[in-house]
């Protein structure tokens, strides 16, 4: 399956810097396969029947849930596509319903990044574009949030 990016390439136009979903989508994921696991474990070593019935059964129930985030998290990161190129600031999401921005660079006014500690550590955060005449666009947990900043407005 070809990027969206390179299948809307204008003639010269290149792609400059590229991004996407930051992994920690999949954390709710991660915390739920957890805690599944911990009540699987815990369902193996109490000797008490009906305790070990109810710790597999939501073990079970937060597999369930777990494998609904991951699947969540993965689509996702797999349909959204953050590109730069030499011309413009391409935003895509989504699979069957689709919502794309494209800014041309000389509209951007400027580029805001928040970060939280967490995002700080990890490498994470919402970046809003503010273009001249354009609107403002928030990109939500992106990947290096600040080298995409550096990409747009160094020229």
């Amino acid at each position: 399956m070809a990027r969206y990016i390179d299948e809307i390439l204008q003639p010269g136009e290149r792609v400059l810097y590229s991004t996407n979903a930051h992994w920690i989508l999949y954390f709710p994921a991660i915390a739920a396969w957890i805690v599944a696991l911990v009540l699987f474990v815990v369902s193996r070593q109490v000797d008490i029947y009906s305790v070990s019935i109810v710790c597999l059964f939501g073990s079970g129930l937060v597999a369930l849930a777990a494998l609904y985030w991951t699947l969540k998290g993965w689509f996702h990161r797999f349909t959204t596509e953050t590109d730069v190129t030499n011309l413009r600031v391409v935003h895509k999401t989504g699979f069957i319903k689709r919502r794309t921005f494209e800014m041309a660079l000389d509209k951007v006014e400027s580029v805001d990044v928040n970060q939280s500690i967490l995002g700080r550590i990890l490498n994470y955060g919402d970046v809003t574009i503010r273009g001249v005449g354009e609107g403002i666009e928030k990109i939500r947990t992106i990947a290096s949030p600040l080298a995409f900043r550096s990409s747009i407005t160094t020229r």
